[in-house]
């Protein structure tokens, strides 16, 4: 079985083959920008879907369906580069960093919702809630035979060995699971949360071992002056701050991502999981809503 499922991309463009030629890696091609989103419809429809559900909705689960949605418009963006040649995923993962304590020791790792495109706001919440508590309790299994392996590599040899599992894994394309090494941990595009630190804008650079081209930092929620029909008033904002890998990922591509996140988010109640069909707290969601352990 492969790593991961691909297609590869005909038809390219002379500017992206000069893209691919120009860069070798994805320390080079990097592009940052940031957007700032009005959030007073957001922080309504979590804070209803709470009082409806139970449910700890977040900015994160938003972002992470919207996120999702934008790779299903622009497919182009949900790639990674083999052998300089694009190839498209044929599945949407969106992965959250998530900070595992042990010991006073602080780590960073990632739990991920496969297709995300395809599933509610309720499925997504549930969903990550479930895995970000089954990687801080350490009871992924992979995941932590993966970080096993990691640990027992010499400091001197980790740049090879770092090239060498990204060249298998995603160059190859070969399923390396059998080494400890999880089944495409960090998926199409990566959130982290830098508001959690009390950041309003902050950039997350590339890993070239992940193959990751697109990395989302929502910064924190603020007051903030904003015009509205041409009269200054108090609102709630929020940077969303964005790494692109500029290899395959363009202007073009960036802003049917943008646009998307922004009239998701900006008119939540139209975009996401209507409430007049949400359960009630307490009440039993159908079977096809239950999230996968």
């Amino acid at each position: 079985m492969a790593h991961l499922e691909l297609s590869p991309k005909d038809n390219i463009s002379s500017f992206r083959k000069l893209a691919i030629g120009s860069w070798k890696t994805a320390y080079d091609p990097t592009v940052y920008g940031t957007m700032t989103l009005r959030m007073e419809k957001a922080l309504a429809y979590i804070e209803a879907f709470r009082q409806k559900t139970g449910i700890r909705l977040t900015v994160t689960h938003l972002l992470a369906r919207a996120m999702a949605e934008a790779l299903r418009r622009c497919p182009e963006a949900n790639a990674i580069l083999r052998f300089n040649k694009i190839y498209l995923r044929k599945r949407i993962t969106i992965s959250m960093l998530v900070v595992q304590t042990d010991g006073g020791k602080v780590d960073l790792t990632s739990a991920k919702i496969d297709d995300a495109e395809r599933k509610t706001l309720r499925e997504i919440a549930t969903e990550l809630e479930i895995a970000v508590q089954r990687v801080r309790q350490r009871k992924d299994t992979m995941m932590e035979k993966g970080k096993g392996t990691v640990q027992k590599v010499p400091y001197l040899l980790l740049n090879l060995f770092t090239w060498m599992m990204s060249f298998f894994m995603y160059t190859l394309n070969w399923n390396m699971t059998w080494a400890g090494m999880p089944y495409d941990a960090f998926g199409s595009a990566i959130l982290t949360n830098v508001g959690s630190l009390g950041l309003d804008t902050a950039y997350v650079p590339l890993v070239p071992y992940s193959r990751v081209p697109i990395l989302i930092a929502p910064g924190a929620v603020k007051d903030a002056p904003v015009v509205e029909n041409g009269q200054v008033v108090a609102g709630k904002i929020m940077n969303v701050n964005a790494t692109f890998d500029h290899r395959f990922i363009d202007g073009f591509h960036a802003s049917i991502l943008s646009t998307t996140l922004r009239e998701m988010m900006e008119d939540p109640f139209k975009h996401f999981d209507p409430l007049d069909e949400l359960p009630v707290e307490g009440t039993q969601a159908p079977a096809s809503q239950e999230a996968s352990g």
